[in-house]
């Protein structure tokens, strides 16, 4: 089983900056799509980026021209640069990943890292 740890979360005042990144470890795999998802207090988990293998992005509209996403498929790590931070980006952020070995493809998702955004 392939596992995801994120890392880079923390506090910070608004306007600041934070880069959150998510590592995948196991063996006999490859990955598709990774994205970044986040769920605030009594909130649904939300998209915030995506990015496919080639490269392609989306953002939901809440962090365009905020947040990048990007990736190291070599190192199968993925990064989440957020700037500009406002107290409404306060929420636990979840790295996924799409993964697909010999015997299957499935959603992987890590354990999630805090950020708290204060204002």
């Amino acid at each position: 089983q392939v596992q995801l740890v994120e890392s880079g979360g923390g506090l910070v005042q608004a306007g600041g900056s934070l880069r959150l990144s998510c590592a995948a470890s196991g063996s006999d795999f490859s990955i598709n799509t990774m994205g970044w998802y986040r769920q605030a207090p009594g909130k649904q988990r939300e998209l915030v980026a995506t990015i496919t293998r080639g490269g392609v992005t989306n953002y939901a509209d809440s962090v365009k021209g905020r947040f990048t996403i990007s990736r190291d498929s070599a190192k199968n790590t993925c990064f989440l640069q957020m700037n500009s931070l406002k107290p409404e980006d306060t929420a636990v952020y979840y790295c996924n990943a799409a993964i697909v070995t010999f015997s299957r493809a499935y959603d992987q998702w890590g354990q999630g890292t805090q950020v708290t955004v204060s204002s």
